[in-house]
């Protein structure tokens, strides 16, 4: 599986801080929990890295045709 893969897994994800400074991100599916551990320094290159991937993805977009009706 790569990054541009579909899939019909769902998850959650929670981002914190931990009681020893780090960064979590913890992520959970109905048979699995992931705990991602990072500090504040890595934690802020991921959120740009996140931020960039964004902003790609915006660039990408589909726009959607304008002014025309659903059908029904």
């Amino acid at each position: 599986m790569g990054i541009n893969t579909q899939s019909d897994i769902t998850a959650t994800l929670q981002i914190g801080p931990t009681s020893e400074g780090m960064v979590r991100l913890f992520v959970q599916t109905d048979t699995t929990e992931i705990p991602f551990d990072f500090d504040p320094d890595e934690a802020e290159d991921i959120a740009a890295e996140i931020s960039a991937a964004a902003r790609a993805a915006r660039a990408t977009e589909k726009p959607s045709p304008k002014g025309k009706k659903k059908k029904r």
